[in-house]
């Protein structure tokens, strides 16, 4: 995977607040989204109050709303945190950030306070390596193409959701990754092979129906493409991304094996070839996550059985039978 593991990119601002939302807060949030996302940072000016907008001139909001734009992105989907007569406050869930955002709006529905600052939660587990007894995810000899401590082994470090995360690719006997000409998906020797869970658990969520990418070109609209994300009975959580289009075997909700088939080895989201993106986190929010270090109970690594090992770039890893 490439970057930043932001797989909301390609949804639509929906709302699944449970709390109740006051209809004047419901108005003015809506269209301060909908102008946010479409730039039209004027239209925000004009449903300010008439104290807000001396408060904060038009110049200043473009000024501002531009700068946050450029630095969060979108506005992707907020919920309710609390609600007061007078001010409401959300989790906003941005393309590359998540802020808090508190907003005032007076009798008339104009907003009248406006406020974006770090979002914070005091129950967020710490998880520094997996808990749980963990296999690979897969059969048969891959080898590692990203997966250590440092940027030189391991690009995923600058991202700390996924600063431990592994991609695991095919080699054939002549030394590439695929065969023939490599132009088509079929050529690469990691398509179509089968996904496995590395240990019980339960499916929290599955992204289905991403097309699977011509080799060479990426998507990086929805940058992990089919994913299957499992949380372990340790409270981990298991990521699997790229995976091949209508090929997950399992639903969300569903309570899985050991060495069960999740799905098969595909090419969609931000790959440039099949291979399969894997990483633990400490919760399921990616937003809020931190990569957790996978260490694998017994595996062959280079031919060698090593035991509760996390492999590194280079190397070929395989399970023990």
């Amino acid at each position: 995977m490439r970057k930043l593991f932001f797989i909301v990119s390609v949804f639509l601002v929906h709302h699944a607040v449970a709390q109740s939302e006051d209809a004047r807060f419901k108005f003015a949030v809506d269209n301060f989204v909908r102008h946010y996302n479409y730039q039209n940072y004027d239209s925000i000016f004009n449903g300010f109050s008439s104290s807000m907008k001396q408060h904060l001139p038009e110049d200043k909001v473009r000024e501002f709303m531009g700068g946050l734009y450029s630095e969060a992105g979108k506005i992707m989907d907020r919920e309710l945190i609390w609600t007061q007569p007078s001010q409401s406050s959300y989790k906003a869930i941005f393309e590359r950030s998540i802020l808090a955002f508190e907003i005032s709006v007076d009798k008339e529905g104009k907003i009248n306070r406006l406020l974006f600052k770090p979002y914070t939660s005091d129950t967020i587990p710490e998880l520094t390596r997996n808990m749980s007894t963990l296999n690979l995810p897969f059969k048969n000899a891959w080898m590692v193409v990203w997966g250590g401590d440092t940027p030189e082994l391991n690009y995923h470090v600058e991202n700390n959701a996924q600063k431990n995360a592994f991609d695991f690719l095919m080699m054939g006997e002549n030394g590439k990754t695929y065969r023939h000409d490599g132009k088509s998906n079929e050529d690469y020797y990691a398509f179509g092979q089968e996904i496995i869970a590395p240990c019980d658990g339960e499916v929290v969520l599955v992204v289905d129906g991403i097309k699977d990418n011509i080799p060479g070109n990426m998507n990086p609209v929805y940058i992990p493409g089919n994913t299957v994300v499992i949380k372990s009975p340790k409270q981990e959580y298991l990521i699997f991304a790229h995976l091949k289009q209508h090929s997950i075997k399992v639903k969300q909700g569903d309570n899985v094996r050991q060495g069960q088939i999740l799905g098969l080895c595909g090419n969609s989201g931000n790959s440039s070839e099949p291979h399969l993106h894997f990483h633990v986190q400490n919760v399921e929010d990616m937003y809020m996550a931190t990569g957790a270090k996978a260490y694998f109970e017994k595996i062959i690594v280079n031919g060698e059985l090593r035991s509760d090992y996390s492999p590194v770039k280079g190397e070929v890893v395989q399970s023990v039978e």
